[in-house]
């Protein structure tokens, strides 16, 4: 029948599910329900803090392997962003596993769901890529542990207004490292997808006075900002937008791996700070960032405010208060890049410096 049995699976596959080289994962659980035609992966790389709380996306993988690799690292991802958001939850993430335009489904949503109240509130689930506040309305009819959810159904509503926020908070913060002012007015600022996130961030950067000029893969996007702010650039693609003459800040706002080693000697920036989660495509590509003179602003700093909104919803949600908190990311943002200037390091080390120490203490307070 060519079923797998486990002494087939490859030391490959193994490695990647423990990842052992970052200290493991606590849990991956492999869901398919076969008649909605749900594939997923939820990963929760910690619950040193509290529950694991982040996202699922909603995407068309490549391969399944690369869908479980996604998981993993935006799962641990998220117990970094939530330890320095200073919000008391671990760390986790899921991915669904196809074309959101294709394969989304009530049925789909609901399957899911289960799944996700299976794990007994170990994982808490929001919206990521490919996910919306009415598809976690869905979920939620069969989890109690799903936020996001539309403020008809005790949510919050979209988490991209607050993440677009805490990203503005830190691109001032970068501005006052590097130029010594918190304030975008008059800098050029290129912005790589104006979906969820972009778009609002769009809105705080001509508020403040930049200059900004965009790029995504849908026309709908781009026409949405640009029928809005006539006054916006809009570029052919990334390669373009990383290149243009006199850009002062890139804000990559769509997938991962956006700096790498391609796009990183292309840029003309001197400030990279995005909503995109794990933008650096290796290890290396900092010091690289670094050895150009381009100040990184750790993506899982200053994208926070969407978490800090939906963590809010576990306690009866006040958007006065979420904002309040995420204001703070630009005391964070200023706290890491001082940080990383004491300690001869870069700025995402000196982030997990300070994330790492939060969890370990956790850790040891709840051993002792």
């Amino acid at each position: 029948m060519g079923v797998t049995t486990v002494t087939e699976m490859t030391d490959g596959v193994l490695h990647t599910l423990f990842r052992t080289e970052q200290g493991g994962h606590e849990q991956v659980v492999l869901c398919q329900d076969r008649a909605s035609g749900l594939k997923a992966v939820i990963a929760i790389h910690s619950t040193a803090l509290g529950p694991a709380l982040g996202g699922t996306r909603f995407h068309a993988y490549a391969s399944d392997e690369e869908a479980v690799l996604d998981a993993l690292n935006l799962a641990r991802g998220m117990s970094y962003k939530n330890a320095l958001a200073g919000l008391d939850l671990g760390g986790g993430k899921a991915v669904i596993i196809g074309d959101p335009d294709v394969l989304k489904s009530e049925e789909l949503l609901l399957a899911y769901g289960r799944f996700v109240e299976s794990l007994g509130g170990r994982y808490v689930t929001a919206c990521d890529v490919g996910t919306y506040v009415a598809d976690m309305d869905v979920v939620s009819r069969a989890t109690r542990w799903a936020t996001g959810r539309s403020p008809e159904n005790g949510g919050a509503g979209d988490s991209s207004v607050l993440t677009a926020y805490g990203v503005f908070q830190g691109m001032r913060a970068s501005a006052q490292h590097l130029w010594g002012d918190p304030t975008l007015r008059g800098r050029k600022v290129g912005v790589a997808g104006v979906g969820k996130v972009g778009h609002y961030l769009v809105d705080h950067l001509l508020e403040d006075g930049a200059e900004v000029v965009i790029t995504d893969v849908r026309e709908e996007s781009l026409r949405r900002v640009l029928d809005k702010h006539p006054q916006v650039t809009a570029v052919a693609d990334t390669d373009a937008l990383i290149r243009t003459e006199g850009l002062d800040i890139y804000a990559p706002c769509a997938l991962g791996g956006a700096l790498n080693d391609e796009t990183v000697p292309a840029l003309t920036a001197r400030v990279v700070c995005g909503a995109a989660n794990n933008q650096l495509a290796h290890q290396g590509v900092e010091k690289d960032l670094a050895d150009r003179g381009i100040l990184y602003a750790p993506d899982y700093v200053v994208n926070a405010g969407g978490v800090i909104q939906v963590a809010d919803e576990l306690h009866g949600f006040d958007f006065d208060r979420c904002k309040k908190k995420a204001t703070k990311i630009f005391d964070t943002t200023l706290e890491i890049f001082t940080r990383a200037k004491a300690d001869g390091i870069p700025p995402a080390a000196a982030a997990d410096r300070i994330a790492e120490q939060r969890m370990a203490e956790a850790r040891a307070a709840r051993t002792a």
